[in-house]
C-alpha cells in the first residue's frame, strides 16, 4: 500500500505576501530591490519637493521686499528732500548744497546698514539644500545597515 501523498502547504491568496520562509531568496532580493527603488524614489520627490518650498519662499520674499524698497524709497526722497530745504533754510543761511550734503551722507550710512542686513537675510536662506531629505537618507541608511549586520 503506498503512502499518502504530504500536502504542500496552502497557497496563499492573492494580494497576501506567502511568509518571508516560504518564499526563496530570489523572491526577496526583488523584493528589496523594488521596495530600496521606491525608497529612493521618495527621497528624491522630498528632496525636490523641500527644495522647491525653500526656493518659493526665498522669491516670494525678494519680491515683496524689493515693492516695499520702491516705495519706501520714492517716500524717502520726497521727505529728504525737504529736509535738505529745512536744514539750509534754518542752519545754512539758505546755502541749500549744504543741507543736500548732510542728507547724502546719512543715505550711505543708511545703504551700508541696508546691505550689510540683506547680505545676512540671503546667507540664512541660500542654499536652498534639502536638510530633511539628507537627514532622512542617513537615517535609512543607518537602519539598513544595522538590518544587515
Amino acid at each position: 500500500m503506498p503512502e499518502p501523498p504530504v500536502n504542500p502547504p496552502p497557497i496563499p491568496p492573492p494580494g497576501i505576501p506567502p511568509e518571508p520562509e516560504d518564499r526563496s531568496i530570489a523572491d526577496l532580493v526583488v523584493e528589496v530591490s523594488e521596495n530600496a527603488s521606491t525608497l529612493v524614489r521618495e527621497e528624491i520627490e522630498l528632496a525636490k519637493a523641500e527644495v522647491s518650498e525653500k526656493v518659493t519662499k526665498i522669491l516670494r520674499g525678494s519680491a515683496i521686499g524689493a515693492a516695499a524698497g520702491v516705495f519706501a524709497f520714492l517716500a524717502l526722497i520726497l521727505i529728504m528732500h525737504g529736509v535738505a530745504w529745512l536744514l539750509a533754510e534754518e542752519l545754512f543761511d539758505d546755502k541749500v548744497w549744504a543741507g543736500f550734503i548732510i542728507e547724502a551722507a546719512v543715505f550711505l550710512l543708511i545703504a551700508a546698514l541696508a546691505g550689510w542686513i540683506a547680505s545676512k537675510a540671503l546667507r540664512a536662506g541660500a542654499p536652498p539644500v534639502p536638510e530633511q531629505a539628507i537627514e532622512e537618507a542617513k537615517l535609512t541608511k543607518e537602519m539598513l545597515e544595522k538590518e544587515v549586520s
